[in-house]
């Protein structure tokens, strides 16, 4: 997918998802488009995702076996 980017000096561009990650990793991105929601997304400012995130609570989506075996 190609996504609507704006570069922290101003500039425009549309790259693909996967070089949004690296650049926002980077440091290198101000806006992007979020199409979902049919609008411009601030960095540090808006929510955004973060798929490098551990949980610390409790697993609430466990199975039954897995439940008896943590008792």
């Amino acid at each position: 997918m190609v996504i609507k980017i704006k570069y922290n000096n101003n500039r425009y561009d549309l790259v693909k998802g996967e070089m949004l990650d690296k650049f926002l990793a980077d440091g290198k991105v101000r806006e992007f488009y979020r199409y979902s929601e049919n609008r411009w997304v601030t960095v540090g400012l808006d929510p955004m995702r973060s798929g490098k995130g551990t949980f610390g609570g409790d697993e609430r989506r466990s199975t039954e076996l897995q439940r008896a075996i943590q008792r």
